[in-house]
């Protein structure tokens, strides 16, 4: 029987809690059969663990993640911790370090959840995010602190070799969708060099996928798209920044960000991939106990795939939508139950 080894890390706020319920709920799908078991291995790497020791993470992260399948992700963010600290000292270093740049973003509204649009049931998304470049590179700086002509600098970065492979990426995946369709999502209009360049290397991608139909949206354009004509809309590949905000309107429109997931890729499969639920730690929620666990079921279903376990991770999914049907709800969907109720709710439908 084959293990996967997973590394487990909570993080913060509700990332603690929903994790935990994930574990539980992939523990007790590989119980049921299925010919492969799951092995976690916690980390407390997170914003606690940086008020007691000055580091998210020890200097030697990455040897230690590398020996790991797959990395479970909660959350990272505390009210008393600056955001840019938080990010860079857990979750951007283990993206970037193990080349993970290809975040995938799905979104659809699952059986039983309402969307806010009218049209929401043409929502059936995909989005495909530069995960390692772009505008959050990290490359810039600051200079002449606290004086009035104090200057900061942000660079946006795009490589060729980049921006290629994710727009290889895109068009690989969106032609395995049955509409396999493709939008690229830009802002050359106004950014002049990296953006140009962005367009220049999709379209010459494209060339080479002529199965997969394309078109092209400014990205302030591509919200009033989604939000009025969802159903022409399918796989969409953004930069790092613009694919950043649009997965959270995707995940609003889906009814709500405590069911989006997210798959932070290696394609190589050189480094173990990371996979997380996109609602961030939620400390005005944090240990109430009604924070949304589908999020994390849906990532821990990603992750299967990922591993190779196709059809466990079908009958997980297929699990949730049955729950999701039979309206068993957290209260950010309305509903009145609890995170441990959905849980159980989960399992049991397994």
């Amino acid at each position: 029987m084959k293990t996967h080894r997973i590394a487990s890390i909570p993080g913060d706020g509700i990332g603690i809690e929903v994790i935990a319920e994930g574990e539980k709920v992939l523990k007790a799908l590989a119980a049921r059969g299925g010919g492969y078991a799951m092995e976690f291995t916690p980390f407390d790497w997170g914003s606690a663990r940086y008020k007691s020791t000055g580091e998210y993470m020890p200097a030697d992260y990455a040897a230690i993640l590398k020996q790991f399948d797959a990395i479970f992700f909660g959350a990272v963010g505390a009210p008393d911790v600056p955001d840019h600290i938080s990010l860079w000292g857990l979750r951007l270093p283990i993206c970037q370090g193990f080349d993970q740049y290809a975040n995938v973003r799905p979104a659809r509204v699952l059986p039983g959840i309402t969307s806010p649009l009218v049209k929401g049931r043409d929502i059936d998304w995909v989005i495909i995010r530069e995960n390692s470049e772009g505008e959050y590179s990290g490359s810039g700086g600051r200079v002449h602190r606290g004086l009035p002509d104090e200057v900061a600098t942000e660079t946006s970065v795009f490589t060729r070799s980049g921006v290629e492979r994710i727009h290889r990426f895109a068009f690989e995946l969106a032609g395995k969708r049955p509409r396999k369709h493709l939008t690229l999502v830009t802002k050359s209009n106004a950014q002049r060099h990296g953006m140009v360049m962005w367009d220049e290397i999709f379209f010459a991608v494209a060339r080479d996928y002529p199965e997969v139909k394309w078109d092209r949206e400014l990205v302030d354009a591509v919200t009033t798209r989604m939000t009025l004509k969802p159903h022409t809309l399918d796989t969409i590949v953004a930069t790092n920044l613009h694919a950043d905000i649009l997965s959270d309107l995707a995940a609003a429109l889906s009814g709500s960000l405590g069911i989006a997931p997210t798959a932070n890729l290696n394609p190589e499969r050189t480094f173990p991939s990371m996979f997380e639920p996109i609602h961030g730690s939620a400390f005005d929620i944090t240990g109430k106990g009604v924070a949304n666990p589908i999020a994390t079921f849906w990532t821990a279903s990603m992750m299967l795939e990922h591993l190779g376990e196709a059809s466990a991770a079908a009958r997980l999914m297929v699990a949730i939508e049955k729950v999701t049907a039979a309206k068993v709800f957290t209260p950010d969907l309305g509903g009145k139950a609890n995170t441990a109720e959905v849980t159980a709710a989960v399992i049991a439908a397994l």
